[in-house]
């Protein structure tokens, strides 16, 4: 066939399957080779055209989009949310609290090469990116909207305005205002703030949100403190916090982590970060044991509340604490901390039987409260508030509806030797002035009629003693002579430079003040004590030692201050109160020790409502109190019966535990002698002594309204030979020998009717 005869065929097989309009083989212009059917739909042209469309339109969407979605101008709620975290004094953690576990730090104390070992496995263009990853953010679009897994292919930067301001909602609108809205983040932000905000809200598991929380968590160090490898696991971790924790993952969490870790490492060899034969040595450090966030468990409650207490004093409000963000680090001294609650338990807690509510009714009662301070800064380095918040939910170290008894006597003595008071007689009062130790001796000089009682009716003195005489032993009938002597507004305007608070319930013009009829809080004490031993400068007792917040300041309150009496006053004072330990028989007798020179005061309210011992070494001033409480209610009960015992006033167990932690507080501290060298005892007086005072004949007199009273000892007199006779009465006595042998008398046994307070 030749090829005319080809071409014959083939055109009348191309008739056959013409449409009828063609079938004589017509032919229109153009109409040689035109598609046909669907065909003519995609043409080339039309799918540029069509492509190109679709481009423009989503150009002009994505314009619409950027422009309205605006950068929110707060975060999200649960962004900012930060612990308080509170530190001892070296800086370990003691307690973090708040509902989101979380502490922000700066850029700084994050480490390089840890910020690094997360750039390394989440976003390695991170610095040289837009904020953005648009195929990532495509990918992820297209899992989310088929059901295919969560959205993934999230810079930092996109990351970061998730935790930030977004939520962690897995939808497509939330995954495009993302998008937009970390293009804006990117070109408003530095990196490095972009950067530290991520790490500062990542979620990183055991309740960690932020990487200091993860670092306290998984390694106990604070973030700063972190090497390589522990970074390079929280950096693993954070895809899967609870699949990922090696310290409870399954097989196959331990073997992905491990992966990713490995990743980390080497990723950071790929971008020249990591020297390659350093990453052979490198393994997967395991984390910690989980354990409990640290919390407001024994002490740490309290302690909490008197830094809150302190913060609010400098106008800090509990609403600008309880939002969080505040790192406060205390004074209180881990080691003496642990000290003084040891001595508790020991001195106190382990003789009571707080379950024996019918055979020891009174150990349900028993409250102890401590503040123990550096005189020389004012530091609050140890303090007790209780056996914990569960069961007492208000600190007894800070609470102030207590008396204190006779620890107040010793600022009546100041306000004697400051303001050059004198004795009715008309001499100067000093420690080795002579008074009248006769018990319910009515005071002379006073419009209000006044006859305390000492400590078990008992009279000293035939009848004068010294100063330090009565001082040593509490002597109720001298001190409310003196008070009147000195007048009492002097020594409330002494009390108040010393730092005691004028309070509602401030007696005002009685001679009852100088037994300590005013309520204080041991923190007070400690404070009028410890300015005795700065030689009579202010020193208000502080626990803070430092508090940041990123948005807010504050500025620890000054220590030490001026003078509140003169340094003469103080170190007499010290002197004198140096006698009631050191002199036999004197209330203070029992913390006497070879490992340390003291100095202190006893005291025992009305009723035997408290017991205090005041006392004070060169390094430290402490105050242990005791308060007897109606259990379920603020009620004051007595003390008496404490431990099946009898009355338990500040020589017994506030002074045992007074001098158990004093003793392990000091213990390898080449502890200094008083510095009393400007002390001025006066002129020496020459009172008989007695043995051992004799009660006088009426016990049946009125009690006085508060207060304490002591038991006889020798005294620092510069003439210690003088003899003391039993006082006069009708009940007929007999004399002592001239050596004084004076204990003291005021032991645990029940108290004579009617019950007054001891020393």
């Amino acid at each position: 066939m030749g090829r005319a005869e080809v071409r014959k065929a083939q055109q009348q097989r191309g008739a056959g399957r013409a449409p009828s309009g063609r079938a004589n083989g017509a032919k229109g212009k153009g109409g040689a080779g035109k598609r046909t059917g669907i065909r003519r739909f995609f043409t080339w042209k039309k799918i540029l055209g069509t492509f190109l469309g679709t481009i423009l339109l989503l150009m002009a969407a994505a314009i619409v989009l950027y422009f309205s979605v605006d950068e929110p101008n707060n975060p999200n709620d649960q962004a900012t949310l930060q612990s308080n975290t509170y530190r001892y004094s070296d800086g370990s953690i003691m307690a973090s609290t708040g509902t989101k576990n979380r502490e922000l730090v700066p850029i700084d104390k994050i480490p390089e090469d840890v910020r690094t070992a997360f750039i390394a496995i989440e976003n390695k263009s991170f610095y040289s990116d837009r904020g953005i990853d648009v195929m990532g953010v495509a990918r992820g679009l297209f899992n989310t909207a088929t059901g295919k897994g969560k959205a993934g292919g999230s810079t930092i930067t996109q990351q970061y305005v998730k935790n930030y301001y977004l939520t962690q909602d897995q939808s497509a609108t939330r995954k495009l205002r993302e998008l937009v809205i970390s293009l804006k983040v990117d070109q408003r932000m530095k990196k490095d703030d972009v950067l530290v905000g991520y790490l500062n809200t990542n979620f990183y598991g055991r309740n960690a949100y932020g990487i200091q929380a993860a670092a306290q968590a998984f390694y106990g160090v604070d973030s700063d403190k972190l090497t390589l490898e522990q970074g390079a696991y929280l950096a693993a971790v954070i895809q899967a916090p609870s699949q990922y924790d090696l310290a409870t993952a399954g097989p196959n969490g331990t073997r992905l982590v491990n992966i990713r870790f490995n990743a980390v490492l080497d990723n950071m060899v790929e971008m020249g970060k990591l020297d390659p034969a350093k990453r052979k040595t490198m393994t997967l450090p395991p984390p910690i044991k989980p354990k409990p966030r640290p919390g407001m468990d024994g002490q740490k409650g309290y302690l909490v509340q008197a830094a809150n207490d302190e913060l609010n004093k400098q106008n800090i409000t509990d609403a600008q604490i309880a939002a969080g963000g505040w790192t406060i680090t205390l004074n209180v001294d881990k080691g003496k901390q642990a000290a003084l609650e040891k001595a508790v338990d020991d001195e106190l807690e382990s003789k009571l039987d707080r379950k024996d509510t019918k055979g020891r009714p009174q150990d349900q009662s028993v409250q102890a409260g401590a503040t123990s301070v550096d005189a020389k800064t004012g530091a609050i380095v140890a303090m007790y508030g209780g056996q914990g918040l569960q069961e007492k939910s208000e600190s007894n170290a800070l609470r102030k509806d207590y008396q204190p008894g006779s620890t107040f006597k010793p600022i009546v003595l100041a306000s004697a030797l400051e303001g050059g008071s004198k004795t009715q007689e008309g001499k100067p009062i000093t420690p080795n002035s002579l008074y009248d130790g006769t018990s319910k001796r009515q005071v002379v000089g006073s419009k209000i009629p006044f006859n305390p009682q000492n400590q078990d009716n008992k009279n000293y003195g035939d009848p004068m003693m010294t100063v330090q005489e009565a001082t040593d032993f509490s002597v109720n009938s001298v001190y409310a002579q003196m008070i009147v002597d000195v007048k009492p507004p002097n020594v409330k305007k002494t009390a108040l430079a010393l730092g005691m608070v004028d309070r509602e319930g401030w007696p005002e013009d009685r001679p009852a003040m100088a037994l300590g009829t005013m309520t204080a809080s041991t923190v007070e004490m400690a404070g009028v004590y410890a300015s005795f031993d700065n030689h009579g400068k202010k020193v208000t007792p502080t626990i803070i030692k430092s508090a940041n917040h990123k948005e807010r300041e504050f500025t620890p309150q000054q220590a030490i201050g001026s003078q509140a009496v003169s340094r003469k006053t103080a170190d007499t004072v010290t002197k004198v109160l140096q006698g009631v330990v050191n002199d036999e028989g004197g209330s203070g007798n029992k913390v006497r020790s070879s490992s340390y020179e003291a100095a202190g005061k006893t005291g025992t309210s009305e009723s035997n409502f408290s017991g205090w011992f005041t006392g004070y070494t060169p390094e430290l001033v402490t105050v242990v109190a005791m308060f007897g409480e109606e259990p379920g209610s603020h009620n004051q009960v007595t003390l008496t019966g404490t431990a099946g015992l009898g009355r338990a006033g500040g020589s017994s167990f506030p002074a045992s535990i007074w001098k158990a932690y004093t003793l392990a507080a000091l213990k390898g501290v080449d502890t200094g002698k008083f510095d009393t060298s400007d002390a001025e005892m006066g002129a020496t007086q020459v009172p008989s002594r007695s043995a051992s005072p004799t009660p006088s004949p009426s016990p049946s007199s009125s009690a006085p309204t508060a207060s304490t009273s002591p038991t006889p000892s020798p005294t620092t007199s510069p003439s210690p030979t003088a003899t003391k006779t039993t006082p006069t009465s009708p009940t007929p006595t007999t004399t002592t020998s001239p050596s004084p042998t004076a204990t003291k008398t005021g032991g645990p046994k029940p108290p004579d009717p009617p019950l007054v307070p001891e020393r």
